[in-house]
């Protein structure tokens, strides 16, 4: 499961051969989420309120590098680490 980025206790990972639609994984303590990166839905799981707020407001920041991160892994296995949210 590579990790795309951490930042304020939220780790976001993706992982290799993953299903449609292109998605991320938000992780915060115990709770975990499926995130739509085309239109950045919840498609699985929660977050705290706070924490759902940062992820979405980076995933908007970075959505290009997300939907490369989502092709080069689904066709090459190789991915690139995002910035945090600063």
């Amino acid at each position: 499961m590579p990790e795309v980025s951490r930042f304020f206790g939220i780790v976001i990972f993706m992982y290799f051969d993953e299903h449609n639609p292109p998605h991320f994984h938000a992780k915060y303590s115990e709770s975990r989420a499926v995130i739509s990166i085309n239109d950045l839905k919840v498609i699985e799981g929660g977050l705290p309120r706070r924490a759902l707020s940062l992820v979405l407001e980076w995933a908007n920041e970075h959505r290009d590098e997300l939907m490369d991160n989502w092709i080069s892994l689904q066709t090459t296995g190789e991915f690139s680490r995002i910035a945090p949210l600063e």
